[in-house]
């Protein structure tokens, strides 16, 4: 079962306090918007690496980050880690099993002390029936997800683990804005990390960052990426 050494809070919030929780999901939703919805929320508190939720848990709410540091990772039967996300503050999650009802095919922990808010499942899905905005939201976002994924289907069965690498750091750099000359991304994702969210193992993440370093494209420290020349990561 999820949160099974959490610090847990029910919390039957109306819909002006839970709209200035400020969630992305909800910008530009009013409260008449979520008239008549009983918003039946929860927040828990997490320690580093403690389990949100297990792969094949039978467990089906929605969640949102609060604060702090998550991942969602598949582990094959080999006992391989595969990553799968890692989710900015105010992201929410868990809405496949939310839809049908299915066990978690990831499992979801905190990499730092976390906060995180739970929906229920039916309180999600008459959101998501009755508010268009946040239905087209959830929508598009589930598109998207289906293009990355064959995005990185394609990448690893054409480039090199060196190129993978490059294309990894340069969508990276992209979505946080720091493409650029001199940007730093810090919090940056652990060899390992990398190497399981490309499909490689950590050896050759690490000599191709190694090779990166060589030619000036970036500088690299323990969770910090320093980007030095963008134009090496687009030739690799």
């Amino acid at each position: 079962m999820p949160f099974c050494d959490a610090t847990s809070t029910g919390i039957r919030m109306d819909a002006d306090k839970f709209l200035a929780l400020d969630l992305p999901l909800f910008q530009g939703v009013s409260a008449a918007d979520l008239d008549g919805i009983n918003l039946n929320v929860s927040e828990h508190k997490l320690d580093a690496w403690q389990t949100v939720f297990d792969q094949d848990d039978s467990s089906y709410d929605l969640y949102f980050l609060l604060s702090g540091s998550i991942m969602a990772v598949f582990w094959t039967e080999e006992g391989r880690e595969i990553v799968f996300s890692r989710f900015p503050e105010g992201a929410y999650f868990g809405e496949l099993a939310a839809f049908d009802g299915v066990p978690r095919s990831l499992a979801v922990f905190a990499k730092t002390d976390a906060r995180v808010l739970s929906m229920k499942r039916d309180c999600f899905l008459q959101i998501f029936n009755d508010v268009p905005m946040v239905r087209e939201r959830v929508t598009n976002s589930l598109v998207a997800r289906i293009r990355t994924l064959t995005e990185r289907s394609t990448e690893m069965s054409t480039m090199s683990v060196e190129q993978r690498v490059g294309s990894y750091l340069l969508r990276l750099a992209a979505e946080q804005g720091k493409l650029a000359k001199g940007a730093v991304i810090e919090n940056a994702p652990t060899h390992s990390e990398i190497a399981g969210t490309i499909g490689a193992n950590r050896e050759m993440v690490s000599r191709s960052i190694s090779k990166l370093v060589k030619r000036g494209g970036i500088k690299s420290s323990r969770q910090r990426i320093e980007i030095i020349n963008p134009e090496v990561l687009s030739e690799i």
